[in-house]
């Protein structure tokens, strides 16, 4: 193995710079060594040099250093008023109040692996938080326009590069800088974080109600960082639009080796104008029709945004509260919509999926902001569907905080009830056709041939089992021929329980429900529930990386379609698909969410 100072002073070849070579990914630090070489493309020195801060982190990992974060905690701000305090609910409250300000870990992709990543930010001892501030209602807005569509306007563009470009070139310890930015995604999902008031649980931003809020915060300062680079208040990210047929690809101005957009650790297989985000893809076949890959899209759409996501519990994912172990894998149907797009981007040939298939490295990626930009956009999206689709009013949820540096490099405490209203953030998104909405799915012809033989089913006693085969059991109905009253008072869920698998491995399996399972049915037929798809990650409670999650998916309507709601039971197949480790399924159940 070459050594870790000859690595940092051996500039890479201008073939490596786009797709490193197979010896390259030999040894954890010399690959991300030499690959990290490959991932900023613009210099900051000279024509012939390269400035890689990456390169600087993984130095001080191989020299096993590490550093504390003192990070001030300042008093919280309530948002315009917007919500009124209940002292009942205040005299038990349990909101997460952001990070520890002693604790800061060294995060790795692997428990075990030798390779130890610093994403802590730069020590602040003795510097307290400022409370968030919202802008000035005379600030110009930021208007956030999809990517497919703001890659043609060339000044966009070469301002958006240029912002990029005077990040990435910032001294790695400025908070603002690239480096520093894209290790807040590592702290907070990897297992560097622990809660402030308990400090012996890890703090994981994802699988819960707070994965949306969270995101809206770190892009939102983000996006005033670039923008302060260059002068211009009116600056905003554009968002990769995957939900509609014309901006599934990933955009040109991300294309380009040479531009500070680019990322050297993509699926090079992903890249060209012809191939849409595959929000099914299998991590094996690469030759779907387009047109196929658009239709499943839009039906997974509608499934995760409609039908599946009628209850905000089922949108936003499970409550998680202060003393509360970090939330394990599944989340809500909002977050589950977002995982594909991490896979699919990230290299198919690095050993952790680097950048954007981990969550450790995914923020180095410039378009893991576009794509959250996506997601976040289809929150307000979500909120116009009607129905019960709402914020939480829950204290704990509205005063959970986190904090982030500002573009002033100011230390800023934040609520999530600072974030619920983008316009009083002064962000507006370009509005866009939704095709998906139109897009619900139909059951397959004579649905009823398509059940499994009685030979073919599992016993519920099997449980809990290794699925690594078709399986297939029935599952009971509390209640048949629930009237559209009951309906409206609580939706029908389908619960795959007690899943476990370990965290830093790629898992994923797909449900569906009476159907044939000899031949299942894909997201464009009623018959398909859902799927499970965990994106690698150190589930950041104290090392330990097995975990324990379940699936939840709305039925209700499902049932409609396939003429099943006076059945007693449900036939319930699950499809395993390729996966990187084993996981055990503990049962199934149906349960009602109102």
């Amino acid at each position: 193995m070459a050594s870790l100072t000859s690595l940092i002073s051996s500039p890479p070849s201008s073939t490596n710079n786009i797709f490193p070579k197979t010896s390259q990914l030999s040894a954890p630090i010399g690959r991300l060594q030499t690959l990290r070489k490959s991932q900023l493309a613009v210099t900051c020195k000279s024509s012939n040099g390269r400035s890689d801060p990456f390169d600087e982190v993984l130095a001080a990992a191989a020299a096993a250093s590490r550093r504390d974060v003192l990070l001030g905690l300042g008093a919280g701000l309530y948002g315009a008023g917007a919500f009124v305090t209940d002292p009942f609910s205040a005299a038990f409250a349990r909101p997460i109040d952001g990070p520890s300000q002693d604790v800061c870990k060294l995060a790795t992709p692997s428990p075990g692996n030798p390779l130890q990543i610093e994403c802590c930010p730069p020590a602040m001892a003795g510097r307290e938080s400022k409370p968030f501030q919202f802008p000035s209602p005379s600030e110009p807005k930021r208007i956030r326009r999809p990517a497919h569509l703001a890659s043609q306007d060339k000044e966009y563009v070469e301002k958006y590069k240029l912002a990029m470009k005077r990040m990435k070139c910032l001294p790695p310890e400025d908070p603002r800088s690239f480096f520093q930015q894209a290790k807040v995604h590592c702290a907070y999902c990897n297992g560097s974080y622990v809660q402030s008031s308990h400090t012996n649980l890890g703090l994981q931003i994802h699988f819960s109600w707070l994965f949306l809020p969270f995101h809206r915060m770190y892009l939102h300062f983000y996006e005033r960082i670039l923008g302060s680079l260059i002068q211009d208040p009116t600056f905003a990210l554009p968002f990769w639009n995957w939900d509609h047929e014309d901006g599934m690809a990933i955009a040109e101005m991300f294309k380009d080796p040479e531009s500070p957009l680019f990322d050297g650790l993509r699926n090079v297989y992903h890249l060209p104008s012809n191939k849409p985000l595959d929000l099914r893809w299998d991590r094996v076949t690469e030759d779907k029709p387009f047109e196929r890959i658009r239709d499943d899209n839009y039906a997974r759409v509608y499934e995760l945004m409609v039908s599946g996501a009628q209850r905000r519990l089922e949108f936003f994912g499970p409550k998680y509260r202060a003393g509360d172990p970090p939330p394990a894998g599944g989340g809500g149907t909002s977050e589950r919509l977002h995982n594909m797009a991490h896979l699919w981007t990230g290299g198919h040939n690095q050993q952790f999926g680097e950048d954007m298939g981990n969550f450790y490295s995914a923020g180095r990626d410039p378009i893991f902001y576009v794509h959250h930009c996506n997601v976040d956009r289809l929150w307000n999206v979500w909120k116009t569907i009607g129905g019960f689709r709402f914020d939480f009013d829950d204290y704990d949820y509205l005063n959970t905080s986190f904090l982030f540096y500002d573009e002033n490099s100011d230390l800023i405490k934040i609520k999530v009830k600072d974030v619920l209203d983008p316009q009083a953030l002064g962000l507006e998104y370009e509005d866009r056709p939704i095709p998906w909405r139109n897009s619900r799915p139909v059951p397959t012809a004579a649905n009823a041939a398509r059940t499994a033989t009685a030979a073919a089913i599992t016993s519920p006693s099997a449980f809990p089992l290794v699925l690594e085969k078709v399986t297939t059991v029935m599952v009971p109905r509390p209640k048949k021929g629930r009237t559209a009253k009951e309906k409206s008072a609580a939706s029908e869920i389908l619960v795959v329980e007690g899943i476990e698998l370990e965290g830093d491995k790629v898992v994923q399996f797909e449900v569906v429900i009476n159907d044939d399972p000899d031949n299942p049915s894909g997201p464009s037929n009623s018959e398909f529930a859902g799927s499970f798809l965990n994106i690698p990650h150190v589930h950041g409670n104290n090392g330990h990386n097995k975990f324990v999650t379940g699936l939840r998916m709305d039925i209700t309507e499902l049932l409609e379609d396939i003429g099943a709601e006076n059945d007693d039971q449900i036939q319930v197949t699950l499809v395993p698909k390729k996966s990187d480790g084993p996981v055990t399924i503990g049962g199934l159940k149906i349960e009602y969410s109102s």
